[in-house]
């Protein structure tokens, strides 16, 4: 007895198995993720103020204010370090770097 020839032929532009698109799906997480809320900004710009920088901070700003390409790398190395991530690193950075800003700002 011969093989009879399948319905569905796998050559050319509808090859295959026939399917259906899946409609849009919601955001992933992980895309979502360094977005911050309303509440969760004002809730930690209430404790900045309030607690002031910490320790390490203290360090990586000393480390900005000489402002020299070796000593921003080291205040990245070190933020990493406290922080855990390299993302997370740069973003602290660059928000002492503008706190370091708006000082001098003020002082003038």
């Amino acid at each position: 007895m011969a093989k009879s020839h399948p319905a569905v032929i796998a050559i050319g532009k509808n090859r295959g198995h026939k399917t259906t698109k899946i409609q849009a799906k919601s955001p992933k997480p992980v895309s979502t993720k360094p977005k911050i809320g309303k509440r969760t900004k004002l809730v930690r710009q209430i404790i900045s103020q309030v607690a002031g920088v910490s320790g390490y901070e203290k360090r990586v700003i000393e480390y900005l204010k000489a402002g020299s390409l070796k000593d921003t790398k080291r205040a990245l190395k070190l933020t990493k370090k406290a922080l855990g991530t390299h993302r997370r690193a740069k973003i602290k950075r660059e928000n002492l770097m503008n706190l370091l800003r708006a000082q001098q700002a003020k002082k003038k």
